[in-house]
């Protein structure tokens, strides 16, 4: 079964999640602790968490959290890859399989998580000193229990390896913890994705209502929880509200349940801590829409990474609205000297025209400025205009104003509107089309040699910057970190914004 979440996408809510930590699958970004001392039980605990996953293709197993029971064996809670055939699927697996190895089903199907737009909240309950196999694993998404079923990684569907009976867990021992990556060895499959709201709770086996709760639109959302939780000796709380490297109150990894267990980061930046939260989602590239010569996608989908040498090597954004005006940026990497990369947008029609094939671009520019538009979009008649188009350069930020309402995008460079374009004035804009449509901005990185030119590497910001960013510059809405000012009455693109505008 494919789990269908829905993201967020209230205005306003009773309770709002300010910030979450991205994790690189390609630059091993983890939080890791070593804990001591005594727990105050070692055989119950709860782990909730919100996440929104990167690539859902992407066969690499990926562990969101992993502690050392004894040796090299862990405790470990993943996207486990391509196991037993079932891509994406939540895998549970204690003592490194050896004390139970799970995977979560919905009656004779497994549960599969394939939506790189939505927020997913995780409550994983274990009390191994229960008598009943299927009470000592509890496992909720989105509110709803599932089963698990066992299995041992990699074996048949007749393997039979439930959580033992007063196993004493790796998440409950003296040893090294980690939220990101697996600690079986160094850097060991990564995390992909954001996590928001990291809870541990030591010693209790809670139902999934202490963290969320059902909204009068029948939308499971988190809620205020951490001064009615007690939450024991190696109880934590993540809230992702800091900047700073170190293992401390003002670190990344700062611990804010009162107990000071506090982790540190590797492999992160201040970069990693972003405003794309369960209540406020914002818009990354959708690896789904990717086509035949997929790219590469990286940091949180938000970067298009070393893409293949046919025309059809870009992703669409998640969010393609059809109404609003919509500002973004782009972090340009490695403009080659032939055609290539395009600048421009696609609509949903020519994405699913297209399926495998084709450009994937609606209208755009190439790299030199001349025009391109492609016969199967649904925009109607379209006007290019390449007046005054600039040279590119590595490193060069391309700013996007898309106007929905009007059917107009103006393109600039580095805080200059190309042809004195002005969207706040609704004048000189680079592309005009005369049909409505659900669209959004696109780089066409077509790359000859697959890496190093053609915009390779190149990293969308939609308000959550994946790179570092000289100022910070927000709509009027308050949201988005940018590193221009926004034109007056454009806004980021998040499901805020989309609630009110879109």
């Amino acid at each position: 079964m494919v789990f269908p979440i829905v993201g967020a996408n209230s205005e306003s809510a009773v309770y709002e999640i300010s910030n979450s930590m991205r994790f690189n699958r390609g630059s091993a970004s983890y939080l890791a602790k070593t804990f001591s001392g005594t727990p105050t039980s070692t055989k119950i605990c709860t782990i909730s968490f919100w996440t929104k996953l990167a690539d859902p293709k992407d066969t690499n197993a990926k562990v969101m959290f992993s502690a050392i029971k004894s040796g090299s064996n862990e405790d470990r809670i993943g996207f486990m890859g391509i196991n037993n055939g079932i891509l994406n699927n939540l895998e549970f697996a204690f003592n490194n399989t050896n004390a139970g190895s799970m995977m979560l089903t919905s009656g004779s199907d497994f549960v599969k998580f394939r939506d790189p737009s939505a927020w997913y909240h995780i409550v994983v309950a274990i009390d191994s000193s229960q008598g009943t196999a299927s009470n000592r694993l509890k496992v909720y998404v989105n509110g709803t229990q599932f089963d698990t079923e066992s299995r041992i990684e990699g074996g048949s569907a007749t393997d039979d390896v439930p959580l033992t009976q007063n196993y004493e867990l790796g998440f409950l021992t003296a040893s090294l913890h980690a939220v990101g990556y697996n600690v079986e060895s160094d850097g060991n499959e990564p995390y992909d994705g954001y996590i928001s709201e990291f809870y541990f709770i030591d010693g209790q086996q809670l139902a999934p209502t202490s963290f969320g709760e059902t909204d009068d639109n029948g939308v499971w959302v988190p809620k205020d929880a951490k001064d009615d939780l007690t939450f024991g000796n190696y109880g934590f709380f993540l809230e992702f509200k800091q900047t700073g490297s170190s293992a401390n109150s003002s670190g990344m990894g700062a611990d804010t349940s009162g107990n000071d267990n506090h982790f540190g980061p590797a492999g992160m930046g201040t970069d990693h801590i972003t405003t794309d939260t369960p209540t406020n989602n914002f818009c990354t590239l959708n690896p789904l829409t990717a086509g035949s010569s997929d790219p590469e996608i990286r940091e949180g989908n938000l970067q298009q990474y070393e893409h293949g040498a046919t025309n059809s090597a870009g992703a669409a954004a998640t969010m393609m609205p059809i109404k609003g005006k919509w500002y973004a940026e782009l972090f340009l990497n490695g403009p080659s000297g032939n055609d290539y990369p395009f600048f421009g947008i696609t609509d949903s029609y020519q994405l699913n025209r297209q399926g495998a094939q084709g450009t994937k671009m609606a209208a755009g520019f190439e790299i030199s400025g001349n025009s391109n538009n492609q016969g199967t979009h649904n925009l109607g008649t379209i006007t290019n205009t390449n007046t005054g188009w600039p040279s590119f350069s590595d490193n060069d930020i391309i700013m996007y104003a898309l106007d929905c309402d009007n059917r107009k995008l103006w393109l600039g460079r580095n805080g200059t509107w190309i042809n004195s374009g002005d969207p706040a004035g609704n004048s000189n804009q680079q592309l005009s089309w005369t049909l409505d449509a659900n669209v959004c901005p696109f780089l066409l990185g077509y790359d000859n040699s697959q890496s190093g030119g053609g915009g390779d590497e190149s990293m969308w910001n939609y308000g959550n910057p994946p790179f570092s960013i000289s100022s910070s510059n927000s709509d009027a809405n308050g949201y988005g970190n940018f590193e221009y000012e926004v034109p007056s009455g454009y806004y980021a693109l998040c499901t805020k914004n989309l609630a009110e505008f879109g």
